[in-house]
């Protein structure tokens, strides 16, 4: 065995030199070649360095990238400046509607035959010998004694006999639950009282009348008696249709629309709409009734200038909500519903129309008219 002290000193007297190790700069160009030099003689390397292909810097790559990224922002930049420039352009309507307003496709009508008790539904021409009652405002009260009188229209296009019960200046929404002529005299004239003078359901309904019409004394509407007279002497029995029509008075009015919470409260647009639909039903479930909304009105600005009603709000919404929401109540109570808003005298063409912002012309009572016919009698292909 050998002595291990000598093997280590022979060991140490005996090392290797340490090879020089070149450091190889990748970046330079001549790194392949410097990989590629032996080591010099008399000594091994640690590490065998193996050769290298010569490769380009990549400098233009990255150089290229940049200017993409360059080009795509001033391209984003670009497209901003375009927009801005072209925010608000003016839209020439006139050429846009060249060949005419167009139509509304779509509209909310909902036009059904009157059902029986048992739901089976009973078709019937209306016409001569039929009678029909009408409940509204302007739409059935303006030029109440001229042959262009919207009820007069329907009466020559029918032939049925018309009772126009429609009062100038009145409302749909009332403005108290209960009729109470002294403090709100002018609810004496809305839907729902109307049909509670007719049918005789609330016993003090004449008698507030009456107090009404001494409160209102000579702004009372001329023909508020000649209603009166009317709805206290007809038998409701022997009537074929009730037709509703009011304008969108209680739009401009700023009136509450609808109650969540009891859908025939009266003193809502259209609470007081399904209350009368509600009371005719369980008095005289053989009526057949039609709810026709507003026509197109616009709305009034502080200044009185004409602005869109689907812009104008007066503490409610806007025009269409309240026509919108008429429709539903109508679906919900299974009565036609004839939408003049979208369906008749719309935004577009009002111009054409309407005296003002909200009475109709002629030629308006004449579409309206005709546009309550095609519901009255939709049926009568089943009649054939």
């Amino acid at each position: 065995m050998k002595n291990r002290r000598s093997t280590n000193d022979a060991q140490q007297g005996n090392t290797l030199p340490i090879p020089d190790i070149d450091i190889i700069d990748l970046e330079n160009d001549g790194m392949a070649e410097a990989a590629a030099e032996p080591t010099p003689s008399g000594t091994h390397s640690m590490h065998a360095i193996a050769p290298r292909k010569e490769k380009k810097k990549n400098g233009s790559s990255r150089i290229n990238v940049h200017i993409i990224l360059l080009i795509v922002f001033l391209l984003f930049i670009a497209g901003i400046i375009y927009k801005i420039m072209n925010y608000g352009v003016h839209v020439n309507l006139d050429e846009i509607f060249k060949d005419g307003p167009g139509t509304y496709e779509d509209n909310l009508d909902t036009i059904l035959p009157l059902f029986d008790a048992e739901g089976t539904p009973v078709y019937k021409h209306y016409g001569e010998g039929s009678t029909i009652v009408l409940f509204g405002n302007a739409p059935f009260a303006d030029d109440r004694d001229s042959e262009d009188n919207l009820a007069n229209m329907i009466q020559q296009m029918t032939g049925a006999t018309v009772y126009n019960c429609s009062v100038s200046g009145s409302y749909l929404a009332a403005g108290d639950r209960e009729l109470d002529a002294e403090a709100h005299p002018v609810d004496i004239f809305n839907f729902y009282w109307l049909c509670s003078l007719a049918t005789g359901y609330h016993e003090t309904t004449d008698a507030q009348f009456h107090r009404g019409m001494e409160i209102l004394g000579d702004s009372a509407p001329s023909e508020a008696w000649d209603v009166y007279n009317t709805l206290t002497s007809i038998d409701l029995s022997t009537v074929d249709v009730v037709a509703v029509m009011y304008d969108g008075s209680d739009y401009l009015a700023g009136h509450p629309m609808y109650n969540d919470a009891k859908d025939t409260d009266v003193t809502q647009f259209t609470g007081n709409t399904e209350a009368g639909i509600e009371l005719l039903h369980y008095c005289y479930p053989n009526l057949r009734i039609i709810i026709m909304s507003p026509t197109y009105a616009y709305g009034l600005d502080e200044n009185g200038e004409y602005v869109s009603s689907d812009i104008q709000r007066y503490g409610w919404d806007v025009l269409s909500t309240y026509v919108i929401k008429q429709y539903a109540s109508c679906s919900a109570r299974t009565v036609t519903f004839v939408d003049n808003l979208y369906g008749t005298i719309n935004e577009d063409q009002a111009d054409e129309y309407l005296t003002d912002h909200i009475h109709l012309n002629v030629a308006g009572r004449k579409k309206v008219a005709e546009r309550f016919v095609y519901a009255l009698n939709y049926f009568d292909h089943l009649l054939e």
